[in-house]
Protein backbone atom coordinates (compact mmCIF):
# COMPACT_ATOMS: atom_id res chain seq x y z
CA UNK A 1 0.00 0.00 0.00
CA UNK A 2 1.77 3.19 -1.15
CA UNK A 3 2.29 6.06 1.26
CA UNK A 4 4.27 9.27 0.85
CA UNK A 5 5.81 11.36 3.63
CA UNK A 6 4.56 14.89 2.98
CA UNK A 7 5.06 17.80 5.37
CA UNK A 8 5.59 15.28 8.17
CA UNK A 9 2.38 13.42 7.32
CA UNK A 10 1.74 9.99 5.86
CA UNK A 11 -0.30 10.43 2.68
CA UNK A 12 -2.03 7.42 1.16
CA UNK A 13 -2.24 7.33 -2.63
CA UNK A 14 -2.77 4.99 -5.57
CA UNK A 15 -1.11 5.42 -8.95
CA UNK A 16 -2.51 3.27 -11.74
CA UNK A 17 -1.88 3.05 -15.46
CA UNK A 18 0.89 2.98 -18.03
CA UNK A 19 3.81 5.25 -17.15
CA UNK A 20 3.93 6.78 -20.64
CA UNK A 21 0.38 8.18 -20.37
CA UNK A 22 -0.44 11.68 -19.13
CA UNK A 23 -1.47 11.90 -15.47
CA UNK A 24 -4.93 12.68 -14.12
CA UNK A 25 -5.27 13.47 -10.40
CA UNK A 26 -8.56 12.91 -8.54
CA UNK A 27 -9.29 14.77 -5.28
CA UNK A 28 -12.03 13.61 -2.91
CA UNK A 29 -14.86 15.47 -1.23
CA UNK A 30 -15.07 16.21 2.48
CA UNK A 31 -15.74 12.98 4.38
CA UNK A 32 -14.93 10.65 1.48
CA UNK A 33 -11.71 9.00 0.32
CA UNK A 34 -9.99 8.02 -2.90
CA UNK A 35 -12.39 5.11 -3.46
CA UNK A 36 -15.13 7.59 -4.42
CA UNK A 37 -13.33 7.76 -7.80
CA UNK A 38 -13.32 4.02 -8.60
CA UNK A 39 -15.85 4.43 -11.42
CA UNK A 40 -13.89 7.28 -12.99
CA UNK A 41 -10.57 5.43 -12.72
CA UNK A 42 -11.98 2.59 -14.80
CA UNK A 43 -13.47 5.04 -17.32
CA UNK A 44 -10.18 6.75 -18.17
CA UNK A 45 -8.09 3.60 -18.28
CA UNK A 46 -6.07 3.57 -21.46
CA UNK A 47 -6.18 7.35 -21.75
CA UNK A 48 -4.55 8.45 -18.49
CA UNK A 49 -2.34 7.31 -15.69
CA UNK A 50 -4.58 7.93 -12.65
CA UNK A 51 -3.31 9.34 -9.36
CA UNK A 52 -5.81 9.18 -6.50
CA UNK A 53 -4.98 10.20 -2.95
CA UNK A 54 -6.67 10.54 0.43
CA UNK A 55 -6.80 14.21 1.38
CA UNK A 56 -5.12 15.02 4.67
CA UNK A 57 -7.23 13.68 7.56
CA UNK A 58 -9.23 11.36 5.30
CA UNK A 59 -9.04 7.69 4.44
CA UNK A 60 -5.63 6.34 5.36
CA UNK A 61 -3.82 9.71 5.28
CA UNK A 62 -2.74 11.35 8.51
CA UNK A 63 -4.28 14.57 9.76
CA UNK A 64 -1.29 16.19 11.44
CA UNK A 65 -2.39 19.39 13.10
CA UNK A 66 -5.89 20.45 14.13
CA UNK A 67 -5.82 23.44 11.78
CA UNK A 68 -4.74 23.83 8.17
CA UNK A 69 -5.81 25.70 5.06
CA UNK A 70 -6.83 24.90 1.50
CA UNK A 71 -3.38 26.18 0.52
CA UNK A 72 -1.86 23.49 2.75
CA UNK A 73 -4.04 20.82 1.14
CA UNK A 74 -3.13 22.02 -2.36
CA UNK A 75 0.55 22.06 -1.50
CA UNK A 76 0.19 18.45 -0.35
CA UNK A 77 -0.82 17.67 -3.94
CA UNK A 78 2.15 19.53 -5.38
CA UNK A 79 4.52 17.76 -3.01
CA UNK A 80 3.05 14.39 -3.97
CA UNK A 81 3.55 15.20 -7.66
CA UNK A 82 7.14 16.17 -6.91
CA UNK A 83 7.84 12.94 -5.03
CA UNK A 84 6.44 10.94 -7.94
CA UNK A 85 8.44 13.00 -10.48
CA UNK A 86 5.26 14.21 -12.18
CA UNK A 87 5.87 17.64 -13.69
CA UNK A 88 2.35 18.30 -14.96
CA UNK A 89 -1.06 16.69 -14.58
CA UNK A 90 -4.73 17.26 -15.18
CA UNK A 91 -6.77 17.62 -12.00
CA UNK A 92 -10.37 16.67 -11.16
CA UNK A 93 -11.74 17.62 -7.75
CA UNK A 94 -15.24 17.46 -6.30
CA UNK A 95 -16.54 19.78 -3.57
CA UNK A 96 -13.53 20.23 -1.24
CA UNK A 97 -11.42 18.70 -3.99
CA UNK A 98 -12.76 21.38 -6.33
CA UNK A 99 -11.72 24.10 -3.90
CA UNK A 100 -8.24 22.60 -3.87
CA UNK A 101 -8.35 22.61 -7.67
CA UNK A 102 -9.22 26.31 -7.70
CA UNK A 103 -6.18 27.08 -5.54
CA UNK A 104 -3.98 25.10 -7.91
CA UNK A 105 -5.46 26.86 -10.93
CA UNK A 106 -4.77 30.25 -9.35
CA UNK A 107 -1.38 29.60 -7.78
CA UNK A 108 0.21 26.69 -9.69
CA UNK A 109 -1.04 26.83 -13.31
CA UNK A 110 2.35 25.66 -14.55
CA UNK A 111 1.63 22.25 -13.01
CA UNK A 112 -1.77 21.79 -14.69
CA UNK A 113 -2.80 20.62 -18.13
CA UNK A 114 -6.58 20.66 -17.63
CA UNK A 115 -8.84 21.33 -14.66
CA UNK A 116 -12.24 19.81 -13.79
CA UNK A 117 -14.18 21.49 -10.98
CA UNK A 118 -17.13 19.37 -9.87
CA UNK A 119 -19.96 20.30 -7.50
CA UNK A 120 -17.94 23.05 -5.92
CA UNK A 121 -17.95 26.81 -5.41
CA UNK A 122 -15.60 29.72 -5.01
CA UNK A 123 -17.08 30.11 -1.52
CA UNK A 124 -18.92 27.19 0.13
CA UNK A 125 -21.34 27.88 2.96
CA UNK A 126 -21.06 30.37 5.80
CA UNK A 127 -18.74 30.61 8.76
CA UNK A 128 -21.66 30.02 11.11
CA UNK A 129 -22.69 26.80 9.35
CA UNK A 130 -19.15 25.43 9.37
CA UNK A 131 -18.53 26.42 12.98
CA UNK A 132 -21.70 24.63 14.04
CA UNK A 133 -20.67 21.49 12.19
CA UNK A 134 -17.16 21.59 13.63
CA UNK A 135 -18.53 21.92 17.17
CA UNK A 136 -20.97 19.04 16.58
CA UNK A 137 -18.43 16.55 15.26
CA UNK A 138 -15.86 17.43 17.90
CA UNK A 139 -18.46 16.86 20.59
CA UNK A 140 -20.38 13.89 19.17
CA UNK A 141 -18.41 12.49 16.25
CA UNK A 142 -19.65 12.27 12.66
CA UNK A 143 -22.71 10.18 13.53
CA UNK A 144 -25.13 13.11 13.88
CA UNK A 145 -24.14 14.69 10.54
CA UNK A 146 -24.11 11.57 8.36
CA UNK A 147 -27.86 11.23 7.65
CA UNK A 148 -28.17 14.83 6.48
CA UNK A 149 -24.97 14.53 4.49
CA UNK A 150 -26.28 11.53 2.55
CA UNK A 151 -29.54 13.36 1.84
CA UNK A 152 -27.59 16.26 0.35
CA UNK A 153 -25.19 14.05 -1.55
CA UNK A 154 -27.77 11.85 -3.30
CA UNK A 155 -31.26 12.36 -4.66
CA UNK A 156 -34.15 10.43 -3.12
CA UNK A 157 -34.40 8.26 -6.25
CA UNK A 158 -30.71 7.38 -6.10
CA UNK A 159 -30.84 6.50 -2.40
CA UNK A 160 -33.79 4.19 -3.07
CA UNK A 161 -32.41 2.65 -6.25
CA UNK A 162 -28.72 2.36 -5.35
CA UNK A 163 -28.60 1.41 -1.64
CA UNK A 164 -25.28 -0.42 -2.00
CA UNK A 165 -23.57 2.68 -3.41
CA UNK A 166 -25.00 4.81 -0.61
CA UNK A 167 -23.85 2.24 1.97
CA UNK A 168 -20.28 2.39 0.64
CA UNK A 169 -20.27 6.17 0.96
CA UNK A 170 -21.76 5.93 4.46
CA UNK A 171 -18.87 3.64 5.40
CA UNK A 172 -16.40 6.26 4.15
CA UNK A 173 -18.04 8.84 6.39
CA UNK A 174 -18.20 6.44 9.34
CA UNK A 175 -14.46 5.78 9.14
CA UNK A 176 -13.29 9.36 8.57
CA UNK A 177 -11.07 10.73 11.33
CA UNK A 178 -13.03 13.29 13.37
CA UNK A 179 -10.03 15.57 13.84
CA UNK A 180 -9.19 15.52 10.13
CA UNK A 181 -12.81 16.12 9.16
CA UNK A 182 -13.13 19.09 11.52
CA UNK A 183 -9.87 20.59 10.30
CA UNK A 184 -10.97 20.28 6.67
CA UNK A 185 -14.28 21.95 7.59
CA UNK A 186 -12.23 24.87 8.89
CA UNK A 187 -10.15 24.98 5.72
CA UNK A 188 -13.27 25.11 3.52
CA UNK A 189 -14.84 27.72 5.82
CA UNK A 190 -11.88 30.04 5.40
CA UNK A 191 -11.49 29.63 1.63
CA UNK A 192 -12.94 32.36 -0.59
CA UNK A 193 -11.80 32.55 -4.20
CA UNK A 194 -14.58 34.75 -5.57
CA UNK A 195 -12.12 37.55 -6.34
CA UNK A 196 -9.41 35.23 -7.71
CA UNK A 197 -10.99 32.54 -9.90
CA UNK A 198 -10.87 34.86 -12.91
CA UNK A 199 -7.08 34.42 -12.78
CA UNK A 200 -7.41 30.75 -13.78
CA UNK A 201 -6.17 30.29 -17.34
CA UNK A 202 -6.01 26.49 -17.43
CA UNK A 203 -8.63 24.89 -19.71
CA UNK A 204 -11.47 24.20 -17.28
CA UNK A 205 -14.66 22.16 -17.17
CA UNK A 206 -17.24 22.99 -14.50
CA UNK A 207 -19.65 20.17 -13.63
CA UNK A 208 -22.81 20.91 -11.65
CA UNK A 209 -25.65 18.83 -10.25
CA UNK A 210 -29.14 20.12 -11.00
CA UNK A 211 -30.33 18.82 -7.60
CA UNK A 212 -27.26 19.80 -5.58
CA UNK A 213 -28.31 21.76 -2.47
CA UNK A 214 -24.72 22.22 -1.25
CA UNK A 215 -22.96 23.82 -4.21
CA UNK A 216 -25.79 24.93 -6.44
CA UNK A 217 -25.97 25.52 -10.17
CA UNK A 218 -25.72 29.24 -9.35
CA UNK A 219 -22.34 28.57 -7.72
CA UNK A 220 -21.21 26.52 -10.71
CA UNK A 221 -22.36 29.11 -13.24
CA UNK A 222 -20.42 31.76 -11.34
CA UNK A 223 -17.25 29.69 -11.74
CA UNK A 224 -17.93 28.98 -15.41
CA UNK A 225 -18.55 32.65 -16.18
CA UNK A 226 -15.57 33.89 -14.17
CA UNK A 227 -13.00 31.46 -15.59
CA UNK A 228 -12.05 32.48 -19.10
CA UNK A 229 -13.16 29.92 -21.70
CA UNK A 230 -14.54 27.47 -19.12
CA UNK A 231 -16.98 24.81 -20.28
CA UNK A 232 -20.09 24.04 -18.23
CA UNK A 233 -22.25 20.94 -17.95
CA UNK A 234 -25.21 20.27 -15.68
CA UNK A 235 -26.08 16.71 -14.70
CA UNK A 236 -29.24 15.30 -13.17
CA UNK A 237 -27.70 14.57 -9.77
CA UNK A 238 -27.19 15.91 -6.28
CA UNK A 239 -23.81 16.69 -4.68
CA UNK A 240 -21.83 13.56 -5.60
CA UNK A 241 -22.55 13.77 -9.31
CA UNK A 242 -19.71 11.38 -10.16
CA UNK A 243 -21.77 8.66 -8.47
CA UNK A 244 -25.29 10.01 -8.92
CA UNK A 245 -24.89 10.36 -12.69
CA UNK A 246 -21.79 8.25 -13.27
CA UNK A 247 -22.29 7.46 -16.95
CA UNK A 248 -22.99 11.07 -17.90
CA UNK A 249 -20.19 12.34 -15.66
CA UNK A 250 -17.65 9.98 -17.20
CA UNK A 251 -18.73 10.86 -20.72
CA UNK A 252 -18.41 14.61 -20.05
CA UNK A 253 -15.06 14.14 -18.32
CA UNK A 254 -13.59 12.02 -21.12
CA UNK A 255 -14.89 14.32 -23.85
CA UNK A 256 -13.28 17.32 -22.18
CA UNK A 257 -9.98 15.59 -21.46
CA UNK A 258 -9.52 13.96 -24.86
CA UNK A 259 -11.19 16.38 -27.28
CA UNK A 260 -10.94 19.90 -25.86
Amino acid sequence: MPFAAIHGLSMHYKLRGLANLPVLVFSNSLGANLDMWNGQTEAVEGHYQVLRYDTRGHGKSGAGTDMFSIADLAQDVLRLLDLLSIERASFCGLSMGGVIGQWLGIHAPNRLDKLILCNTAAKIGTAETWDTRIATVKREGLGPVIPGTLERWFTTDFRRGQPESVARVREMLDTTDVRGYAACCGAIRDADFREEVAEIGTPTLVIAGSDDPVTTTIDALFLASAIRGAQYIELKAAHLSNLGAMHEFNAAMLNFLTNS
